[in-house]
């Protein structure tokens, strides 16, 4: 079954796009979190901010230390004109593929912001269609403090995600490797099997299937 979105392909620098929308109240930044996991939903932002808002440490998320992702969550929730977390489930991810889902999720987050942007910036070199300008931005999560914000929202939220499933499921460590395939995590997939959070169209868990019964 296909998505009911087609999936656009552009990319900009940062500088270009934001040349687009000189009103930096209506820019828009997205980004996704969890395409690589074996377990757990795929989580993506929106996040338009306050430009008189004095902004410090915005950047890609996976150079932030877990505490100042935190930090950051909670002064982005407080003072962005609007934002909107989403996400897309394991049983969309198997149906549609990772990229497709991730796509899904931005747009669900898009599609909740509560005022509608002049223009959407999206981390990469893909990006959902939407009833609004868009523009993918190859490092935009770098380079683009909306995007930024947006990969740290998403981040924070999917860990936050992956520990409430880690309570669920404490076989697995969810807690640690947030469902990433460290060493630890597949070992606990060979000795435990599949759980239902599990990604079986991701080639590490659909090896396991027909070997190990769902947890």
């Amino acid at each position: 079954m296909k998505p009911s979105f087609s999936a656009g392909e552009f990319s900009s620098n940062g500088a270009e796009a934001r040349d687009f929308c000189a009103d930096a109240a209506c820019l828009c930044g997205v980004d996704e979190a969890g395409r690589g996991p074996l377990a757990g939903p795929v989580y993506a932002a929106a996040v338009i901010l306050d430009p008189s808002h004095p902004w410090q440490g915005l950047r890609d998320s996976k150079t932030l230390s877990a505490a100042r992702r935190e930090a950051l969550f909670v002064e982005i929730t407080r003072h962005a004109l609007a934002w909107a977390i989403a996400r897309a489930e394991v049983e969309e991810i198997d149906r549609l593929n990772i990229l497709e889902a991730s796509l899904l999720a931005m747009e669900r987050a898009v599609r909740l912001l509560p005022r509608e942007p002049g223009l959407v910036l999206v981390d990469g070199n893909r990006f959902p269609a939407l009833p609004c300008p868009t523009q993918a931005v190859v490092g935009g999560d770098a380079s683009v403090p909306a995007i930024s914000a947006a990969s740290i929202l998403a981040k924070v939220a999917r860990d936050r995600e992956l520990v409430r499933l880690d309570r669920l499921y404490p076989a697995y460590g969810f807690a640690r490797h947030k469902g990433y395939p460290t060493a630890e995590h597949l070992a606990a997939l060979q000795l435990n099997g599949v759980s239902p959070v599990h990604r079986t169209s991701f080639a590490p868990v659909a090896r396991l299937l027909h070997d190990s019964p769902r947890a």
